[in-house]
């Protein structure tokens, strides 16, 4: 399979003097259920700390005093959840419908959990809701391999699994994933339009299926609960700030993973924690701002 090598990082245009959180796009996720309270805290703060204008998480009811507690600047909703405490999509679907009608791009899956309704609620965003989406963790688990959903898209999407839940989705095995990351990830992004694939490790390969970009930010580190959910908050902000979903992919993993670096230096790899990842997305966007002007004034950072 040829594919284009990128190796140049896309740049935020500068934000005019009359900004307004408008501009920077309107996200939604909804993640988190019982004990899983911090995934959905983890997406709404990164996409808020990459520059969303404005950023809704919805959760299960029972989750959502958790989720609302960790950050104040994200709006949250509480859905109607099972006795598991799980989402209930067959009661939350008039509420998400109404959010939907609000938002620009919708981040599904960190924490949500697996159900029927679960596996409803993901079929139902990808192929009816017709926003931009981004998919991870749960919600790729609850297609349980049957990728032919994705022939459904009418919006872009964005899929951001770790190698388990990549042999998950296409039927094959983890070994056989690495080792042929690119040709595996561009395979299924090609089958589908729509569809940008970014599989997390180290050497985050990122496709549209004719494109390919393999990332060299992170470290050893972040391979720590929640720094995924991180990343899906990251995406879907660079997707409300009207970035193309292969360049909000690229962009975001570069940015993901330089805030781990960042991270790394300020507390060392052993104790680094997804918190850190979100609490350097500030000094890693700077980093790239500066690094970008810095090219336009003709000099190499």
């Amino acid at each position: 399979m040829a594919l284009e090598r990128v190796e140049s990082i896309p740049s935020l245009a500068p934000r005019p003097a009359d900004s307004h959180k408008g501009r920077f796009g309107s996200i939604l996720v909804v993640a988190g259920s019982r004990g899983m309270a911090g995934a959905a805290a983890l997406a709404g703060a990164s996409a808020l700390r990459s520059g969303a204008g404005l950023v809704r998480v919805a959760t299960a009811a029972e989750v959502n005093a958790t989720v609302a507690s960790f950050e104040p600047s994200y709006m949250t909703y509480p859905l109607p959840c099972d006795e598991e405490g799980v989402i209930s999509f067959r009661s939350s679907q008039g509420v998400l419908e109404r959010l939907m009608e609000k938002v620009d791009v919708v981040a599904v899956g960190p924490g949500l959990g697996q159900s029927d309704d679960v596996r409803a609620l993901v079929r139902w965003l990808i192929t009816s809701a017709g926003k931009t989406l981004v998919l991870d963790a749960d919600a790729l688990n609850a297609l349980d391999g049957d990728v032919s959903v994705f022939g459904g898209l009418t919006q872009p999407a964005v899929v951001t699994p770790h190698p388990g839940e990549f042999a998950r989705l296409v039927g094959v095995s983890v070994d056989r994933i690495q080792g042929d990351r690119e040709n595996q990830a561009a395979s299924l992004a090609s089958r589908f339009g729509h569809l940008v694939v970014v599989l997390k490790g180290n050497g985050t390969v990122v496709t549209d299926g004719s494109r390919i970009y393999v990332n060299r930010t992170g470290n050893p580190g972040m391979a720590t609960g929640g720094a995924g959910d991180a990343l899906t908050g990251v995406v879907a902000a660079l997707l409300g700030q009207k970035l193309s979903p292969f360049q909000a992919a690229q962009l975001g993993v570069y940015v993901h993973g330089l805030a781990g670096d960042i991270a790394r230096d300020q507390n060392g790899e052993i104790g680094l924690i997804a918190g850190d990842v979100v609490d350097a997305l500030p000094d890693a966007f700077d980093h790239v701002v500066q690094n970008q002007e810095l090219h336009d004034i003709g000099l190499t950072p």
